[in-house]
């Protein structure tokens, strides 16, 4: 195989183990080659990708030159061959890495996120005591400890009027059959 295809390849290869070691590792920060708050040409993956690109580039362009080109001449076209292939990698890459860093989260759900969610009683509820409701929250399911000032059979549909904790509820029926508890009656059924 031609050394200079060789010497691309090898370029090449060291371009991808940065961008797999930034992969697995995160910004190269310490070692004064990017920084957590890098972003453009000058961060890990815009310099992968442009070394990559240039190394396995100009492996395929040496390759495919003729022979009879003198090697300096065949080195330089190899290496703007390699550069017009490595600059819309780099420029692939900071649009990518900008994408993945700005891409919009949901909030993390927390206990006041369960005040007014809707759900069933899937073990009854006694009064006094605890059961258990299974409550539609933001797209998830959630099975949580339940009270409530009147007793709830299995099945019966509620409304999480208060969050106790993290981890229980307080709710009522909102079946038209059943007793609720008036919240200014001191838990009287209705």
């Amino acid at each position: 195989m031609d050394p200079t295809a060789v010497t691309f390849l090898v370029i090449g290869g060291i371009g991808v183990a940065v961008l797999v070691l930034s992969l697995v590792v995160g910004e190269l920060g310490d070692l004064g080659i990017g920084s957590a708050d890098a972003d453009g040409p000058f961060s890990v993956p815009a310099i992968a990708a442009l070394v990559g690109g240039v190394g396995f580039g100009g492996a395929a362009a040496s390759a495919l030159l003729p022979d009879a080109l003198p090697d300096v001449l065949g080195v330089l076209l190899a290496v703007l061959v390699g550069l017009a292939v490595a600059v819309p990698l780099a420029w692939a890459a900071i649009r990518l890495s900008r994408a993945l860093k700005d891409m919009p989260t949901a909030e993390t759900l927390t206990r006041h996120h369960l005040v007014g969610a809707q759900g069933v009683v899937v073990s009854a509820v006694p009064s006094p005591g605890f059961g258990e409701v299974r409550l539609a929250v933001a797209g998830q399911q959630l099975k949580l400890s339940a009270r409530s000032d009147v007793p709830l059979p299995t099945g019966t549909p509620v409304y999480v009027v208060d969050a106790i904790s993290d981890t229980a509820v307080e709710v009522v029926s909102t079946a038209p059959d059943q007793p609720r508890a008036l919240p200014d009656s001191g838990g009287t059924p209705s």
